[in-house]
C-alpha cells in the first residue's frame, strides 16, 4: 500500500466519497472529509453516511473539523469548495499530502434546467481546489471525471485516447472542463494529477437520483418506472467497491512528467449490460414486478457506455470485476434494510 498519507476527500458524505473514506482509514491513512451537505437529494442520507463514519451529525457545523468517534484517523468538516477563503484556511491548517476531489454537482438531466449550479460547484469550486493544490504543494491530486465526457463518440469501448470534444449535456461539459483545467495546472505547476472517468457507479448507500435506486423505489411502491429509449440502453455498470479499490491502488501511482504529470483512467466494468437486464434482476431480488413506462431517448443521454480499462489494469494490476447480479444483490439487501422494506411473495413464474 505504501506510506500512509494525510488525505483530503471532498464530497465525503456523497456516495463514492463515503465508501472511499472508510477504505482509506482501513489502510491507515489520516482522512479529512469535506462536504457541503446540500439538498440536491435527501440530506438525511448524507447524514446517515456520516454517522456510519462515526460522526455525531447533530454537532456538525461550518468550518469546524470533527474527529470520528469510531475511526481515530477520520475527520469531517462542513464546507463548500466554492467558498475559496474557507477552503484555503482548511488547506493551510491541515497540511494535506493528497487531495481526492469528488465534490461536484451531479446529474445529467438536472444540468439541463439548473446550469448555474454546475458553474458554481464544478467550475468555480474545482478551480478553487486546483489553486489550493498549487499554493500548498499537494503531492498528488485525484479528481472525479465522468464517462459522460465521451458524448457523441460512437466507437466502443471508450478509450481515454478517444476525442471528447462533443459533450451532449452541460454536466458533461463541466467534467470535460475539469480535465482541461487540471491538465493546465499539472503543466504549469507540476502537480501530479490523476483524472478518473467513472462509469455508472452503483451499490449500497447509493444516490437516490440514479436509475437503479429510482427503479427499486418505484418497484417496491408499485409505481411506474420510466425507461428511456424504450429500454434499448447499454450501461457499463460499475460496483462501488471496485471503484474505490481502483482509487486506492492509484493513490500512490503518481503520473510521471512525460511531458506533463497528468493521467486519465476509465473506471468501468468493461462489460455493458442491457438496462432491461438490470430491471429483471431488481424484480427478482425485490420479488415484485416492475410497471414500465417506455419513453423516447432523453436529451443528454447516450445509448451505450463501455469502458476500455487496459490502462488501469496495466498500471495498477486491478480491474473492476463485480458482476451486476452480485452488485445488485448487495445493493438490494442494503436498500431493504435502510427503507424497511417488507418481504413480498415470490414472483409467479410460468
Amino acid at each position: 500500500m505504501g506510506a500512509t498519507r494525510r488525505i483530503l476527500v471532498t464530497g465525503s458524505a456523497g456516495f463514492i466519497g463515503h465508501h472511499l473514506v472508510l477504505a482509506l482509514q482501513r489502510h491507515g491513512h489520516t482522512v479529512v472529509g469535506l462536504d457541503s451537505l446540500n439538498s440536491y437529494y435527501d440530506p438525511n442520507l448524507k447524514y446517515k453516511r456520516l454517522e456510519q463514519q462515526g460522526f455525531q451529525t447533530d454537532r456538525i457545523g461550518p468550518e469546524t473539523v470533527w474527529q470520528s468517534l469510531t475511526y481515530p484517523n477520520a475527520y469531517f468538516t462542513q464546507l463548500d469548495i466554492s467558498d475559496a477563503p474557507a477552503l484555503q484556511r482548511l488547506f493551510a491548517a491541515q497540511k494535506f499530502d493528497v487531495v481526492v476531489n469528488l465534490a461536484a454537482q451531479a446529474g445529467v438531466r438536472h444540468s439541463i434546467d439548473h446550469p448555474e449550479e454546475y458553474i458554481t460547484s464544478n467550475l468555480v469550486g474545482f478551480a478553487n481546489v486546483l489553486e489550493c493544490c498549487r499554493r500548498y504543494s499537494i503531492k498528488h491530486l485525484l479528481f472525479a471525471s465522468s464517462s459522460s465526457v465521451y458524448g457523441l463518440n460512437e466507437q466502443t469501448p471508450f478509450s481515454t485516447s478517444h476525442r471528447t470534444d462533443t459533450p451532449i449535456s452541460f454536466y458533461a461539459a463541466t467534467k470535460k472542463a475539469n480535465e482541461v483545467m487540471a491538465h493546465s495546472y499539472a503543466h504549469l505547476y507540476g502537480i501530479p494529477t490523476t483524472g478518473l472517468r467513472f462509469f455508472t457507479v452503483y451499490g449500497p448507500w447509493g444516490r437516490p437520483d440514479m436509475a437503479y435506486y429510482i427503479f427499486s423505489k418505484a418497484i417496491v411502491e408499485g409505481k411506474q418506472i420510466r425507461i428511456f429509449n424504450n429500454g434499448d440502453m447499454l450501461r457499463d455498470f460499475t460496483y462501488v467497491d471496485d471503484v474505490v479499490e481502483s482509487m486506492v491502488q492509484l493513490l500512490n501511482i503518481t503520473p510521471e512528467a512525460n511531458p506533463v504529470p497528468f493521467k486519465l483512467y476509465n473506471i468501468g466494468n468493461n462489460q455493458p449490460e442491457q438496462l432491461m437486464e438490470m430491471v429483471a434482476i431488481l424484480e427478482r431480488l425485490l420479488q415484485r414486478k416492475a410497471r414500465l413506462d417506455l419513453q423516447p431517448m432523453q436529451p443528454g443521454d447516450v445509448q451505450t457506455t463501455c469502458a476500455d480499462v487496459n490502462d488501469l489494469m496495466l498500471t495498477s494490476g486491478f480491474r473492476p470485476r463485480t458482476s451486476l447480479e452480485e452488485g445488485l444483490t448487495n445493493f438490494v439487501a442494503w436498500f431493504k434494510a435502510y427503507h424497511h422494506v417488507e418481504e413480498a411473495p415470490q414472483l409467479q413464474t410460468k
